[in-house]
């Protein structure tokens, strides 16, 4: 049976007409729904009798059903969803600074290809694309939490599970739902997409003309390094990433995110930040600097640790002292498994 989240509003009117109701009422549910977290309820809606106890009986609300939930001391809540086909995904919310706003994270696929060495997603392989609606359906269960402790979700970033380039299709159709103002209200300035740097995926995104973010995972500024750390680093050379960011940034003129996580005496030396900045030189991105979330063995056998605080704020400085601008990412969900891929790796693993 279809769930609701899998309708665009055009299939949804499409469906209502079908059932002998008028189309118009479509916007007017699917708004409620979205705002409530993907909840159907009457709400003082103008709507015909018997609309939405029809919908009750023959539409699932959403394909996700909760199975794991972890809160972190700092607010940050997980959970672990699972799929029609018993398949679950993780996705993410995080409290902001500012106490009524939260940002969320969502995955765009089981698993994933990509091979990541220092990720805990990659372990479990790659299984399938989410449908549109299974990532409307995180988005939905992540307003809910935000809901319930009294925040509004603000953000959403595609940096959960998966490579959405990878699964493009799906996603342009979660992330057009979730910024329309019939729908989800977001708005576009409010997503990131990112990636490990899929160069037809980048100028995919660009061609689409729409204004959401571009986050571009990098993680070393050479290609051998690279390499080891993203197989994906053997396919796309740094300097041809770059290039398509630069395509990406000037279509829509604002900055493209480089996420770098900092890895002890991997990525994270002085010669390396002198590096990344001679790159960045001029293109007016901006620098992510992430604290690495440990997460055992990778699938080479090798033990990541994190940079140590004093080695972190000195590859920092190399960056601005270049006029490069970086800031580091406020770690979340230490006490938690907040590391992607994590939770549902001991779910599976018992």
């Amino acid at each position: 049976m279809r769930a609701l989240t899998e309708y665009t509003l055009t299939d949804f009117e499409h469906l209502l007409a079908g059932w002998g109701f008028k189309p118009v009422h479509a916007a007017r549910v699917l708004r409620e729904f979205y705002a409530l977290g993907g909840e159907l309820v009457a709400s003082g809606l103008p709507l015909p009798v018997g609309l939405l106890e029809r919908l009750r009986e023959e539409l699932p609300s959403s394909a996700l059903a909760p199975v794991m939930r972890q809160v972190a001391d700092d607010g940050t809540t997980k959970l672990l969803l699972r799929l029609a086909d018993a398949r679950t995904v993780e996705t993410v919310l995080m409290p902001d600074f500012r106490a009524d706003r939260a940002a969320g994270c969502v995955s765009s696929q089981v698993g994933c290809a990509m091979g990541c060495d220092f990720c805990a997603t990659t372990k479990t392989g790659f299984e399938r694309n989410l449908t549109s609606g299974e990532i409307i359906g995180q988005f939905l269960a992540l307003r809910r939490e935000a809901i319930a402790a009294g925040r509004r979700l603000q953000t959403v970033v595609f940096m959960g599970m998966g490579e959405p380039l990878l699964n493009l299709d799906a996603v342009l159709a979660a992330v057009e739902r979730m910024a329309d103002n019939r729908l989800g209200g977001l708005g576009w300035r409010q997503i990131t997409v990112s990636t490990v740097g899929i160069v037809p995926g980048i100028d995919a995104l660009t061609a689409t003309g729409l204004g959401f973010h571009l986050a571009v995972s990098l993680h070393a500024p050479d290609d051998a390094t690279r390499a080891q750390l993203l197989p994906m680093g053997k396919r796309f050379a740094v300097a041809d990433i770059l290039a398509a960011a630069d395509r990406f940034q000037a279509s829509r003129g604002r900055p493209v995110t480089i996420q770098y996580c900092l890895l002890k005496d991997v990525n994270d030396s002085p010669a390396q930040a002198r590096q990344l900045a001679a790159l960045l030189t001029g293109r007016r991105m901006h620098v992510n600097l992430l604290r690495y979330n440990p997460t055992g063995l990778s699938l080479r056998g090798l033990s990541y640790e994190r940079s140590s605080d004093d080695v972190g704020d000195a590859f920092a400085a190399i960056l601005r002292e270049q006029g490069v601008v970086a800031h580091f990412r406020r770690s979340r969900g230490k006490d938690i498994d907040a590391a992607c891929g994590q939770l549902r790796r001991r779910a599976a693993t018992g």
